[in-house]
């Protein structure tokens, strides 16, 4: 992160700056400078001075600011002199500008202001259109004006060559006052400025904007501002309906002002062609009966104050809504704001204190919480008080935080709301001294002194209305009441801290059906101790700059900070919430503990038969309004007397101002799987209900190590409640996402029984360290995997074997290379050939391969944000079909079929842009070099079977037929490729019982390898078997004595009249449809994976889905069971040699299934074909 300035004035007008790489704030040099209010912009700062004039502070930059004065000296041949200066009086002026129709002598330049100077005198350019002349720099031609060349010929009578003098703007650093537009006439009297627009171009910086009000309400725009001239060279008023009292100007196209009637308007059009922009829009007030005092507006944001103090959030604004959909009211009081870069949020308090809001990103753009700016002052280490005029052992206090979870909705159906309460008590935590942290996170509260008394920490009430008895520059009258505020639990947070909404964890009523045990004694204390510690009410402290400024104006239009920055001032001293107990069984042992040190790095607390973590988290809220929230998260775990154990997850929210909370139980969750959403470290928990209902808990970390953290410890517990403690057996089922995340299931023998078998939605999944694409197993322990780079991988770890500290030897680095597409489309038009305006009906002009998504450079991420770019964009030439010498694709239409070179018939084409993503992490897998690989498999079998060497096939990244030598279960890697010959490429590949390999080309037909047996590992030849009719097959797997299908359309065959003596089979049948991938196992299971689930368009494409009814005598299977959904990539079954017992004794010595999948079940978890 390039290093920034925060601005900011105090009540007597002086102007300070602090770094984002210091800590310590700086006054400007010139001591009897005093502005009124400031406007930063990238590399320069404006300020409106208290004797009315405009003034500027340019960031000293490496590069000089130079601006080139020319003029032209010209002269005409005649008879008696030659060349001359006495020109004809119709010809242009001796010393004229290019165009000859200006005057412009030596002697009429002058420097615009004091911050110029010159670095040189005049001196002739003998450059002649940029060319080296010796013509001694003139230029000639037949008359004024014609076209001039440095060639003299006998028929050139006029002449001219340029003069150049450079002058240089000197006041980099320092604050320089603007000139005004007349000398003569005395500067405007502005009363508000604002300097934004940078962005509205893709040259950044290149087009700075200004704008100003006067203290009669003009608006006026500052022409003429350029890099080479940042004073501008001008003002200009644009016409306003009504009077204006302040505006605001963001990074690009969007304006507001603020009106001396109390509404706000919106200028509309503004653009590079436009700077002044063509209209003017009103919109109201958030309240009616309160006027509007301050705007303040960023790229796609707007905040507004009004005279009551308050804080509003408009919603819904964009470049082609600039004028928003409604109001939220944010907690909060705030005299005024200003929205920096990245639409970061500072605000003056009207305790003159600066505030930073956290939280503060794309997809949240309101944020959640407000924290002091905290740089040092002065000489002394410590750092600026909050004025609040109370000592709070010289430690900033925590400030109120808010967001639109219990904001005020003025635009919703039910009409406007009582506004958020300003006067409800929230604690503050007294802390240590601040720490660096993510601007999006709070860190862990530090605990007391060693020598502190071992008593409850001192809650200290941070409300607005405590803060404003103590501000004695304000006549505001306020509420001193006092509400009961329960103790925080020492070691209650995780060191992955999200900020909290002051009503996540408000003091109000109790969580629902939750006890909170401990809070009578928190009411005591505070009501015998809340001002024990130094804490007067008897006013404010004197306002002195030996005391720390009294803050009047904050500006981060030139501070880049974002959520992930540190900064060393914008450090939160705790977490803002309120005490809560899990169970009265945790009540009774947490206050039976002894004090003790900070455990922010210990994820589990233990105390008798009672453990649990506690930390924040942010939850997705999947119904409407669909938002993140901050919650706080506990995981508990009771040992009871018997030894057994029962551990809950608990979710602890608010909603209307009541305290709810969410919990699960431990042994029903079946997947805790890793998702991608809004580039959020987030996590999906999945129990059987949910997969169903298709509605996972997704939960976000603010770190990646934070929800790594979590994700162990509740796999731990998960594992543990199953009592499983190795690794995967050799008869686990695996899986892959979209992401590549590694998933394994542990069969039991209800899983492929006849009768009470499993429901595939009640399978629990743990994940296994590593990244792959696909995985294939069978079931003698080999597992290998292929990765998005094509790179083959093989299991290192021990299946089924106790985990001991022999294995960190079999854990490798694994790095991964993927690449993310994007489509350009073009649509052709007889006017202007192949461009990017199609029809009304037509895809995206930038989507994905189906055209159903739009897609852009822009906005493509990599799958998590655990992956970073390791390439740019470019065009790609390797696609399917072939393309033309610029990768343009061509069809007659969309969609259709696109092929690589234009005919007469082609009205659409298209070309694919690709870049390219890494990930690196650790996992339990070797690499087998060096062919890339697009298929494996490997020959499934029954656990009992024993062979000297485990057939493997697979298929290069090329199409090439691969089968690898020397695979055992000692040497899983094998020793060597033999290259089996092909007349054409493959695209898929299998092998089942009895060394049945079939395989399907990259044109779709089908093929089966003849003569293969371990004495032949290679086989003969190969056998072609007719397609299904008019369909492509792309992907086929073979089981023991059955061989499936999958077609290009999704849908799933099945190979009939397959025999000992004819193994090629007979015929195809249909299945099913809406299949994207399946696995046949050693016992003839089938399983897939479905593209989408009927009734649920919002989850993502890939659920796992298990054949009911599969036997001798019905091969086929009679109905899906669906499992667990949204983002599954692959799976295989084909390690899963666990048979059910064949008695019906025997079977009723199992577990039973909780129920059995019927075809009426509601979530379409069993239905008939």
């Amino acid at each position: 992160m390039s290093i920034t300035l925060l601005w900011a004035v105090d009540v007597y007008g002086r102007v300070y700056s602090v770094s984002t790489a210091g800590r310590r704030w700086v006054r400007a040099d010139d001591a009897l400078l005093e502005l009124k209010r400031v406007s930063a912009g990238k590399d320069r700062c404006w300020g409106i001075g208290c004797d009315h004039h405009v003034y500027l502070n340019m960031i000293p930059h490496e590069t000089p600011i130079r601006y080139k004065e020319e003029t032209y000296e010209n002269q005409r041949w005649n008879p008696v002199d030659g060349f001359t200066d006495t020109l004809l009086p119709t010809d242009r002026w001796p010393w004229s500008d290019v165009t000859g129709m200006n005057p412009q002598p030596f002697d009429s330049f002058r420097l615009p202001s004091r911050s110029w100077e010159w670095e040189g005198d005049w001196y002739v350019d003998h450059s002649c259109g940029g060319e080296p002349s010796q013509s001694g720099g003139w230029e000639y031609a037949v008359d004024f004006p014609a076209n001039f060349s440095p060639d003299k010929k006998w028929n050139s009578c006029v002449r001219r060559r340029r003069w150049i003098r450079y002058r240089r703007y000197t006041a980099q650093g320092t604050w320089a006052k603007i000139p005004s537009a007349h000398p003569g006439k005395p500067p405007l009297p502005l009363c508000d400025i604002s300097c934004g627009g940078w962005e509205m171009s893709d040259e950044s910086g290149r087009y700075p904007h200004l704008w100003a009000v006067s203290q009669q309400g003009q608006v006026w725009f500052r022409d003429g501002i350029h890099p080479r001239v940042p004073e501008g060279t001008g003002w200009e008023e644009v016409e306003v309906p009504k009077e204006v009292s302040q505006l605001a100007l963001g990074p690009r196209d969007l304006l507001w002002a603020a009106l001396w009637d109390g509404n706000l308007l919106v200028r509309a059009g503004l653009s590079l062609d436009s700077p002044t922009g063509t209209s003017w829009l009103e919109v109201e007030s958030p309240q009616k009966e309160v006027e509007t005092l301050h705007v303040s507006v960023g790229v796609s944001v707007v905040w507004v104050i009004t005279k009551d103090y308050k804080v509003w959030f408009r919603r819904g604004v964009n470049s082609h809504n600039p004028c928003g959909s409604g109001w939220i009211g944010i907690v909060g009081e705030m005299m005024m704001l200003d929205v920096g870069l990245n639409d970061q949020v500072w605000a003056v308090g009207e305790d003159r204190g600066l505030y930073f809001r956290i939280g503060v990103t794309p997809s949240e753009p309101s944020g959640n919480g407000w924290i002091p700016v905290s740089a040092e002052w002065g000489s002394a280490r410590d750092t600026v008080p909050l004025r609040d005029g109370c000592e709070l052992s010289r430690q900033p206090a925590e400030a109120f935080q808010g967001s639109a979870l219990n904001c005020t909705n003025s635009d919703s159906e039910l009409g406007p709301t009582e506004p958020v309460n300003s006067t409800s008590n929230t604690p503050v935590l007294e802390a240590a001294d601040p720490s660096v942290v993510p601007l999006g996170g709070v860190p862990v509260a530090s605990q007391e002194t060693n020598d502190a008394p071992a008593a409850p920490q001192t809650l200290i009430p941070a409300s607005d209305s405590f803060i404003n008895s103590l501000v004695s520059d304000r006549d505001k009258s306020s509420s001193n009441q006092q509400s009961s505020i329960p103790l925080e639990e020492e070691g209650q947070f995780s060191p992955a801290q999200i900020a909290l909404s002051p009503n996540a964890f408000g003091p109000g009523a109790p969580w629902s059906n939750v006890d909170l045990e401990g809070a009578e004694a928190a009411r005591s204390t505070l009501a015998g101790g809340r001002l024990s510690d130094g804490l007067s009410l008897d006013g404010a402290q004197g306002v002195g700059e030996e005391e720390g400024p009294v803050w009047a104006w904050i500006s981060g239009g030139g501070c880049n900070v974002d959520a992930a920055s540190q900064v060393s001032w914008l450090s939160a001293t705790g977490p803002l919430v309120s005490s809560w107990s899990l169970t009265p069984v945790q009540s009774s042992a947490w206050s039976n503990q002894e004090p003790r040190e900070e455990i922010s790095k210990k994820p589990l607390e233990r105390s008798n038969s009672v453990w649990v973590r506690k930390g924040t988290l942010r939850w997705w809220r999947d119904w409407k309004p669909q938002r993140w929230l901050d919650v706080a998260a506990a995981l508990e775990q009771s040992t009871k007397s018997d030894g057994r154990k029962d551990s809950i997850f608990f979710i602890y929210y608010t909603q209307y101002d009541e305290k709810k909370y969410i919990h699960i139980f431990i042994n029903e969750i079946t997947a805790l799987v890793p998702v991608a959403r809004d580039c959020h470290y987030a996590f999906a928990v999945y129990t059987g209900y949910r997969t169903r209902q298709r509605s996972p808990l997704v939960l976000a970390a603010q770190t990646e190590k934070d929800m790594n953290d979590w994700l162990s410890l509740l796999s731990d517990v998960c594992c543990e409640c199953r009592g499983i403690v190795t690794p995967p057996s050799r008869q686990a089922l695996w899986s892959t996402t979209s992401k590549g995340d590694i998933f394994a299931h542990e069969p039991s023998f209800s899983l492929e029984a006849a009768m009470h078998t499993q429901s595939c939605d009640l399978m629990f999944w743990r994940q296994v360290p590593g990244h792959m694409r696909c995985v294939e197993a069978n079931s003698l322990g080999l597992v290998w995997g292929i990765g998005w780079d094509g790179t083959a991988w093989v299991y290192s770890g021990h299946p089924g074997r106790q985990a001991n500290l022999d294995d960190a030897g079999h854990v490798h680095q694994q790095i991964d290379i993927r690449s993310m597409h994007v489509y350009e489309n073009q649509r052709w038009n007889p006017m202007t050939g192949y461009t990017d305006r199609g029809l009304p009906t037509d895809r995206p002009m930038w989507s994905d391969e189906s055209g159903l998504r739009e897609c852009t450079k822009g906005n493509t991420q990599p799958p998590s944000p655990q992956w970073a770019w390791v390439s740019e964009w470019a065009v790609d030439h390797n696609v399917p079909g072939g393309t033309d010498k610029e990768g343009w694709q061509y069809a007659a239409d969309f969609p259709v079929t696109f092929h690589g070179h234009k005919t007469l018939k082609d009205f659409v084409r298209r070309r694919r842009w690709t870049r390219k993503c890494q990930i690196t992490l650790s996992g339990p897998w070797r690499p087998v070099l060096p062919i890339p690989l697009s298929d494996v498999s490997l020959m499934p079998c029954l656990a009992h079977s024993s062979m000297e060497q485990v057939p493997l096939w697979a298929l290069s990244d090329k199409g090439d037929v691969l089968c690898r030598l020397g695979v055992t279960p000692q040497n899983p890697a094998g020793s060597s490729w033999l290259h089996v010959g092909t007349d054409q490429p493959f695209k898929s590949i299998a092998i089942g019982g009895a060394n049945q390999v079939w395989a399907i080309a990259k044109d779709g037909a089908v093929f089966y390898r003849g003569s293969v047996s371990p004495q032949n590992p290679a086989g003969e030849c190969w056998y072609h078997i007719p397609s299904p009719s008019r369909q492509t097959l792309r992907q086929l797997s073979v089981g023991r004595t059955s061989v499936f299908a999958v077609d290009e359309n999704g849908n799933l065959w099945y190979r009939q009249g397959l025999t000992p003596s004819y193994p090629q089979g007979s015929a195809w049948e249909l299945i099913s449809n809406n299949v994207t991938k399946v696995s046949v196992g050693p016992l003839d299971q089938v399983w897939m994976i479905a593209d989408a689930m009927a009734g649920f368009p919002a989850e993502a494409p890939g659920a796992v889905c298990h054949r009911l009814g599969v036997g001798p005598m019905q091969p086929k299977g009679q109905r899906w069971d669906y499992g667990i959904g949204g983002g599954w990539e692959h799976i295989s079954v084909r390690a899963n040699s666990v048979e059910a017992p064949r008695t019906q004794q025997a079977l009723a010595a199992g577990p039973p299934s909780p129920r059995s999948p019927l075809p009426s079940r509601v979530n379409g978890a069993a239905a008939s074909v």
